[in-house]
């Protein structure tokens, strides 16, 4: 765990530096990956060329890649709540500066509406730049009204209903990112690794966002509930005002 005297502002704090060190190594990784295969820029003829040493060191880099951001959330947090959410918040920030990085290092993406295979597991899941990143920032706003309104008496967390409108949400998302993978499955490995989609569903991507924000604003909605009688203003001297 990180130091007990750390404030739960200093915890954010080295989490996101932390996970901000983290882009830097990932994004100079996907580089040297995409050089070796000449495809620095993804949505290109055969993005996803068969390469036999790097093809499975790439997909067990995506899964170390999540370890270490699940361990440092651990490392961080008091509980399963804020150990989660110090999760959500190196996630968002690495997602974040591993594009920013990417584009000081060899100037892609130009746009945010540029492509980009976003991961290989269980199939490619491909969308705009900007789609990851709003989903980022969700989790970074999650993450932190968890983390700094928690307190020894208690952890805010969304309520059930709140929840599973963010499951529902998470489970649309992934659909749309991997929905023409799923159209090109049945026609093997080559379809899939050939796959460059022509269209992003947003409407249907604004849905899942949406329902993914429903947690952010059911803790925003009760957030002063959370907190102490003194920093919510109450608690007014005895005898004052008498």
């Amino acid at each position: 765990m990180l130091n007990a005297g750390f404030s739960r502002h200093r915890r954010w704090m080295v989490v996101s530096l932390f996970a901000a060190a983290m882009a830097w190594m990932e994004a100079a990784s996907v580089l040297y990956l995409r050089t070796l295969v000449g495809r620095v820029i993804p949505y290109q003829a055969a993005p996803l060329p068969h390469h036999q040493e790097l093809s499975w060191v790439e997909l067990v880099r995506e899964i170390a890649t999540l370890i270490m951001l699940a361990a440092v959330g651990w490392l961080a947090g008091r509980n399963f709540r804020t150990r989660l959410a110090y999760a959500l918040i190196a996630f968002g920030v690495w997602d974040i500066f591993y594009y920013l990085f990417l584009a000081v290092m060899v100037g892609w993406p130009r746009s945010l509406l540029e492509w980009d295979v976003l991961f290989l597991l269980p199939l490619p899941w491909w969308g705009p730049v900007l789609a990851p990143i709003l989903i980022s920032v969700a989790m970074i706003v999650g993450g932190t009204l968890v983390t700094q309104l928690d307190r020894p008496q208690a952890t805010p967390w969304p309520r059930k209903w709140a929840v599973a409108l963010n499951a529902l949400g998470i489970v649309l998302a992934l659909y749309v990112f991997m929905a023409d993978a799923i159209r090109a499955l049945p026609r093997g490995e080559q379809a899939l690794r050939s796959l460059l989609p022509l269209r992003f569903n947003w409407p249907l991507f604004l849905v899942a966002l949406l329902l993914m924000s429903m947690a952010i604003a059911d803790l925003t909605l009760r957030r002063d509930g959370w907190r102490p009688a003194r920093e919510r203003g109450e608690g007014v001297v005895a005898g004052q005002g008498g």
